[in-house]
């Protein structure tokens, strides 16, 4: 299967990212054209469109890693909200996509609403990238002020938080910072990938009760 992006069709093999020198118009066409589906995953940056089509791995990674934050909250009995898939944008700026973001101390603020205003709104507290592909950058959340990122990169979590105009590595969360995230993480992907992530799932509650 080849890569092809024409008016008429939108097509990628599976893992592909392709790069197009694109004014905020074209890609919202593209976007306009992919229609409800969430493939291919667009981003807008720097007079640039990105297409990327996931592998399975993807989509598995990212719900391993959103199950395990909702795990957490619910732990503690924290209130969050929590998107998939989910469109930021800021008009002529950025376009982005992803793969799983968390209100966490804002839930409120975005209570209700079935859509959010990305230029007036409070941004997702957490948001989760699954890097397999090279898609994605964390320095792509900067328009949105986000204030924490994890980027899980061959399966080793990185987490980043704005930190002024820029984000820096951390080996904390800011939102589980007495938990030993990087050794749940880690006994959580290598139970799912040894059985499945339900598996992985149970034995991270277990341990939280015990």
């Amino acid at each position: 299967m080849f890569a092809l992006v024409s008016p008429e069709k939108i097509q990628l093999p599976a893992g592909s990212v392709v790069r197009l020198p694109a004014t905020w118009q074209d890609y919202q066409s593209l976007s306009d054209r992919r229609g409800d589906s969430s493939i291919p995953r667009l981003k807008y940056r720097h007079g640039e469109v990105l297409l990327m089509s996931p592998l399975p791995v993807h989509g598995k990674d990212a719900h391993l890693l959103s199950s395990i934050v909702a795990t957490l909250l619910d732990a503690d009995g924290r209130e969050y909200d929590a998107f998939t898939p989910v469109t930021m944008t800021l008009p002529e700026e950025s376009g982005i996509e992803p793969d799983y973001c968390f209100y966490i101390d804002n839930w409120q603020a975005v209570m209700g609403k079935t859509r959010i205003d990305w230029q007036n709104d409070p941004p997702p507290d957490l948001v989760i990238e699954i890097d397999v592909t090279s898609y994605s950058d964390v320095e792509d959340y900067l328009p949105y002020r986000v204030p924490e990122v994890w980027l899980l990169k061959k399966q080793k979590l990185m987490i980043y938080r704005l930190q002024g105009d820029s984000y820096r590595k951390q080996t904390q969360s800011l939102y589980f910072p007495n938990f030993d995230l990087h050794a749940a993480i880690d006994r959580c992907l290598e139970i799912a990938y040894q059985r499945n992530t339900s598996a992985a799932i149970r034995d991270l509650k277990q341990q939280l009760r015990g």
